[in-house]
């Protein structure tokens, strides 16, 4: 029998929070079919937009993405966590709305690509300046992809715009 590792836990995490339908829906599925105006929708009561927690997602894992790589991220620091969200964005600017599910997908694959070919031994490497190891990060960070995944699903059952069945 073979030994389940850290990592083969850390992949199969990342593909069912991407695009695995097995216990939770996957953020590929939550994005599915959403129209721009949809993503920039706004809960009457107040709160984010499924757009603005895309790009609050896209920001942490492009930075993510770096630090795997060892290498500076294009993207500038944030001034704050609150800044990551960005706009509430522009319900008729389908351009920019396809172009960040684009990003998106391709992402998740460079993301998913990297922690393929990550050494085990990797995972026991200090993280950053702190004292969490590399595998402690990545399975944060799991937790929150799956987290903003759930809360895009009540977002569009809010707005009437989740159809899908599983």
């Amino acid at each position: 029998m073979t030994r389940t590792t850290a990592l083969d836990v850390l992949l199969i995490q990342k593909d069912d929070i991407w695009d695995q339908c097995n216990w939770i829906v996957p953020l590929s599925k939550a994005l599915e079919g959403l129209t721009a105006e949809q993503a920039a929708w706004v809960p009457p009561s107040g709160g984010l937009s499924i757009w603005q927690l895309v790009n609050h997602m896209y920001y942490y894992n492009q930075r993510l993405l770096h630090r795997i790589q060892g290498t500076a991220s294009s993207i500038p620091s944030a001034d704050s966590n609150e800044s990551t969200f960005g706009d509430s964005g522009d319900p008729s600017n389908t351009v920019s709305w396809s172009k960040l599910m684009e990003d998106t997908a391709l992402l998740a694959q460079q993301l998913r690509n990297h922690l393929e070919v990550l050494e085990e031994s990797e995972l026991e490497a200090t993280y950053m300046d702190s004292e969490d190891k590399w595998a402690q990060a990545l399975a944060r960070w799991m937790l929150h992809d799956a987290y903003h995944a759930g809360q895009i699903v009540l977002l569009r059952r809010q707005q009437g715009s989740w159809t899908i069945v599983f």
